[in-house]
């Protein structure tokens, strides 16, 4: 637990050096991992990662039990992280924790799930084809093969591949069960269908074999009321902020219409109906939206009604946490965690990553005696999850002593202003506190005095007040003494906040106030790290004008020295730091991938995800495209003929049938024009539907193409031959 104050813009206190021994405290967990099976990495890690005083070292435990690293050469940890090569899910799924150790115990990660993506192959039995009447409802199985849960989208293919199923309010493609319905078949619906399954973290796709659909020649079906084929479960849970989403189809004749309402309230503002409101979504759900749910299917021969109920759960979090904590030998303490959640979590607590014994299971737990020292860890949880909250106990018994933190101190004060010498020996029993100034005790006063924590507190502090104070700390075991020099010392880093386009240059200055028989030093940063002069290829120049303040020149700046820079004024005595922000503006980054939607024989729909607007908003972007007969990258003409900033697909237009094309994407904003995208993959436009076919050959004069015939700026018109 870490508390941080603000000062006073007068004041600065510094503590210089530090070297405590602690506990180990995690600065990294491992997190949910998902790995396909198919994957070419062929390993697969988990992080973990604790700073302490000693170094921690690391353990991990697999489904409760640790992992054997000795005995399974594909097993290695690195710097506490786990790595698995040639991870098997048979050997290596399951609930994964990091166990970091030093002198002072134990403490145990967070549970991490290592799950393994995969998507198995449809039986390659021939499907029986499916005989309805004309006005009848269907329903097609999909029945998808083995695969790894929640990474499985589906969809559905007519008579070839890619001709797609259209979703409407006649027809509708269950993403729980997979299926495709049609409330009433129509004799366009004849057909085959394949079911198409894609498992979203391997991108892997699978068809099923084909389900002829034909129309019996019996008679047409006439007009019933609806019937609810696919709905959401009578109970569906969701986590607090997620988005839930309720299917809801029907057969019938006619068409029935869907509509959703909330039994006990009104629907939520934030609801949208989605596929001819065949489903219900609830974006960033709040505990105010569970409720009974009710969809109604409704025709003009009658109605159906589904009712089901949305319960919304939370993982807990914590409402009070565990700090670290010394006794003295002798004392008792009471530790307290307390967390929320839905359901109400329960508490179990470990010591050194093991249950204590008896087990405590309250959010409760008194220690008594010195054995008790160690590290502990309140975990509070329920059916969905839980959280880890570590804390240090040390029982004491020792001589007075400081930390390194609070030795050679430097105090700036301001004259009129307050200053608080710190004074915190640690020691067991508790030290007595005394100060000197100089050699002389200090008296308190109204205006000194000694705070319960031992440290001295001056308020309207003078010139009188500068000087050397030595505070001693004594208790039955011995005495220790440190001092603090108290200076006037002041920093300021100019210009704060600068924004400036690339290319410019800056000039920021640094200057120090300080006690004048110190020799300063100054240190330039650039995002918490040291500049490196020599390495920056002139792009940085330290200029020192006088004693008391150094500049840093930025000559023709470039996006990566956007961040913040530090300007730090070493002395013998302190280290004070102030820090001043850059932003740099530049042309966008490339945009994110190309995906060619659809292809007709003269167009393609392309989509994209915007890139780095680099500080100045995308206002435009450009398509080219490439084929095997233009001269490199072409832009191409599109619809709408002006693609603004803010738009994420166009279609490009006046393509060449029959010919294989690649795509980009290239932003532009008012600094310039960005780099373009990665290509998308090769696609080929449609053969063209006239009686004339084009390939490639030796043109002559006796075969040119006649009026009309589509060539565009990418097609080799003199390497053409006209066929009839």
């Amino acid at each position: 637990f870490c508390k941080a104050y603000r000062s006073k813009p007068n004041w600065l206190f510094l503590w210089l050096g530090e070297n405590v021994d602690y506990g180990p405290v995690f600065i990294q967990e491992p997190d949910n991992v998902i790995f396909p099976v198919d994957s070419d990495e062929k390993k697969v890690s988990l992080s973990c990662q604790a700073r302490g005083n000693p170094s921690p070292t690391y353990r991990w435990l697999r489904n409760g039990t640790e992992v054997n690293i000795e005995s399974d050469y594909r097993l290695s940890i690195i710097e506490g992280t786990i790595i698995i090569n040639n991870p098997s899910e048979t050997k290596d799924a399951g609930q994964y924790q990091c166990l970091t150790t030093n002198m002072f115990g134990s403490i145990l990660s967070r549970e991490a799930t290592l799950q393994f993506a995969y998507l198995g192959n449809f039986s390659g039995r021939m499907r029986s084809a499916v005989s309805v009447r004309e006005g009848q409802g269907v329903v097609l199985m999909c029945s998808p093969p083995l695969h790894s849960p929640g990474t499985i989208i589906y969809s559905w293919v007519f008579n070839e591949f890619p001709s797609f199923v259209a979703e409407d309010s006649r027809r509708f493609i269950s993403q729980e069960t997979g299926n495709l319905y049609i409330s009433k078949v129509q004799p366009s619906d004849v057909g085959s269908y394949i079911c198409l399954v894609k498992n979203t973290v391997t991108n892997a796709r699978v068809l099923s074999p084909p389900t002829p659909l034909t129309l019996r020649t019996d008679g047409v079906m006439g007009e019933y009321e609806p019937k609810i084929e696919v709905h959401f479960p009578y109970t569906v849970t969701a986590a607090k902020g997620s988005t839930v989403k309720m299917e809801c189809f029907a057969l019938g004749n006619p068409v029935p219409t869907i509509s959703w309402r909330k039994v006990n309230g009104p629907n939520p503002s934030k609801a949208r109906l989605r596929k001819s409101q065949a489903v219900l979504e609830i974006p960033n759900v709040q505990l105010e939206d569970a409720g009974t749910y009710e969809c109604k299917a409704e025709n003009s021969r009658g109605r159906n009604v589904f009712r089901g109920q949305l319960q919304v759960y939370t993982y807990p979090h914590w409402m009070e946490r565990l700090n670290d904590t010394q006794l003295d030998s002798g004392e008792q303490l009471r530790w307290e965690c307390k967390a929320m959640g839905k359901p109400r979590p329960t508490y179990r607590w470990l010591k050194n990553g093991a249950p204590l014994w008896p087990e405590v299971s309250g959010p409760v737990v008194t220690f008594l005696s010195s054995s008790d020292a160690g590290m502990y860890q309140c975990v509070a949880e329920n059916k969905h999850g839980a959280i880890y909250a570590s804390a240090e106990l040390r029982i004491l018994a020792s001589a007075p002593a400081f930390p390194l933190s609070q030795l050679k101190k430097t105090i700036i004060i301001t004259k009129g202003q307050e200053v608080a010498v710190e004074c915190k020996p640690e020691g067991s029993p508790k030290p007595t506190i005394s100060w000197k100034k100089g050699d002389k005790a200090v008296r308190e006063n109204k205006r000194i005095t000694v705070l319960p924590d031992g440290s001295l507190r001056i308020v309207n502090a003078s010139k009188s007040d500068e000087g050397r104070y030595a505070c001693r700390g004594e208790n039955v075991f011995g005495s220790a003494e440190i001092a603090a020099s108290v200076f006037p010392t002041k920093i300021d880093l100019t210009p704060k906040r600068t924004e400036l386009t690339v290319g410019e240059s800056i000039v920021l200055s640094c200057k120090a106030i300080h006690d004048p028989t110190l020799d300063v030093m100054f240190h330039w940063t650039l995002n918490g790290k040291p500049i490196d002069f020599e390495k920056e290829g002139g792009h940085f120049e330290s200029i020192r004008a006088v004693t008391s303040s150094a500049d840093l020149m930025i000559r023709n700046i470039l996006l990566v020295h956007a961040g913040r820079y530090g300007c730090r004024v070493q002395t013998t005595a302190d280290s004070i730091s102030d820090e001043a922000e850059l932003l740099v503006r530049g042309p966008p980054g490339p945009p994110g991938v190309v995906i060619v939607e659809e292809i007709t024989e003269t167009t393609a729909t392309l989509s994209w995800t915007p890139g780095a607007d680099n500080h100045s908003p995308i206002t435009s972007y450009s398509l080219q495209a490439r084929s095997p007969f233009s001269l490199g990258w072409q832009t191409v003409k599109t619809v709408p003929e002006n693609i603004s900033g803010d738009m994420e697909s166009a279609m490009a237009v006046e393509l060449n049938p029959w010919v294989e094309y690649e795509f980009r994407v290239v932003a532009m904003n008012k600094i310039g024009t960005g780099d373009p995208s990665a290509p998308s993959r090769v696609i080929q436009t449609k053969e063209a539907g006239n009686d004339l076919k084009w390939k490639q050959g030796l043109y002559s004069d006796c075969d040119k193409p006649p009026s009309g015939a589509w060539l565009g700026p990418f097609h080799p018109y003199k390497n053409l031959v006209c066929m009839t």
